[in-house]
């Protein structure tokens, strides 16, 4: 071979290992973001500063490591599925009662070998229930992470769980500030109960505004079971996070859920009607198809797979099918169906 040929191959070789790195730096990654109410998950183990009686072997539901352990199973099962090929990035979780739930999930599971990590803190919450965040570590990579305690100002010795605030790295090099959140219940009635879930929805709107003063384009993801719908004013006023329009603004929060809950969709099925308890809040810059991470309206969905439901005999249709009917023990799932978004990051 004569070394004008030799020069000319290795120049077209030069050439396509050129034309790789390019479309390379021009792939575009999807993440899948999630969160799932995962409805009592207690371990088996008695922790005398919580009322988590019920959920022991002596407690009225006899909960058992065997039950534990098919809990735990379900819970692995859901994550996998709603990822396919690949493992979820972030995965926000509610209603956990303890760091060794979250242990045995990620390494005793069907997750062991996917590595998640987790972030927790102990809530003061009655019960003990928590929420907590598990992350692909090569995807997300946590700079700051703590829990936002609720304060009621008409009620300071009140206890209620904590909101779990996070920031990490994102491959690109964006920071992504996430919020895992779980708004008081409605026992005791809607009304009743509204103005402790417009309070928790204006602590994580202040942390919210705190954001957007450092950086008007920063990459907010808000999280959880909200026990209130798109269209309560915990969430249009006290979160102030509205619905998608043709004008998209940076310093601004977007709810993903609330056409799918306008369109008669949702998580929770409650007197045969489905809503939207459990949603999903972005903010502007993460709907700006030029970001370098980027979602869309069309990226967001409740994760209704076959196994999650149950025939409804009450209403028809369908529900989810939940560890518990009542006090009857049937190996269920959950009383929520999970939600999740893709993001693009390039």
């Amino acid at each position: 071979m004569n070394q004008t040929l030799k020069k000319e191959i290795a120049l077209l070789s030069c050439f396509f290992v050129f034309l790789g790195l390019q479309a390379r730096q021009h792939e575009k990654l999807l993440v899948r973001i999630m969160c799932y109410n995962v409805e009592n998950f207690f371990d088996c183990v008695d922790d005398s500063t919580t009322n988590d009686n019920e959920f022991l072997t002596t407690g009225q539901r006899v909960w058992n490591f065997s039950k534990y352990e098919k809990k735990q199973a379900n819970i692995a099962k859901v994550i996998t599925a709603i990822g396919g090929w690949d493992a979820p990035a972030l995965v926000g979780l509610c209603e956990v009662e303890s760091e060794r739930c979250l242990l045995d999930l990620t390494h005793h599971s069907g997750l062991k070998n996917l590595r998640y990590k987790y972030l927790h803190h102990e809530s003061p919450d009655p019960r003990g229930i928590d929420v907590a965040l598990l992350y692909q570590p090569q995807l997300f990579k946590p700079i700051h992470d703590e829990a936002i305690r609720i304060r009621y100002p008409e009620s300071p010795g009140s206890r209620t769980r904590d909101l779990l605030f996070a920031s990490g790295i994102l491959p690109t090099g964006d920071t992504l500030h996430v919020f895992i959140c779980h708004f008081p219940s409605r026992l005791g009635g809607e009304k009743e109960s509204e103005g402790k879930r417009r309070f928790v929805a204006s602590v994580v709107r202040a942390r919210v505004d705190s954001l957007f003063a450092a950086n008007a384009k920063a990459n907010i993801v808000i999280m959880g079971d909200f026990n209130d719908y798109p269209t309560n004013a915990s969430m249009s006023e006290g979160l102030q996070a509205q619905p998608l329009s043709d004008s998209i603004a940076t310093g601004k929060l977007y709810n993903l859920m609330y056409k799918l809950h306008a369109e008669g969709k949702g998580s929770n099925k409650h007197l045969g009607e489905w809503g939207a308890l459990d949603q999903i809040i972005v903010s502007g810059n993460l709907l700006n198809p030029k970001s370098t991470v980027s979602t869309r309206q069309e990226n967001a969905h409740f994760f209704d797979a076959d196994f999650l439901l149950e025939n409804d005999t009450n209403y028809m249709g369908k529900q989810p099918f939940r560890t518990y009917a009542g006090m009857k023990y049937q190996g269920g799932f959950s009383d929520h169906l999970p939600v999740y978004v893709d993001v693009m990051i390039q």
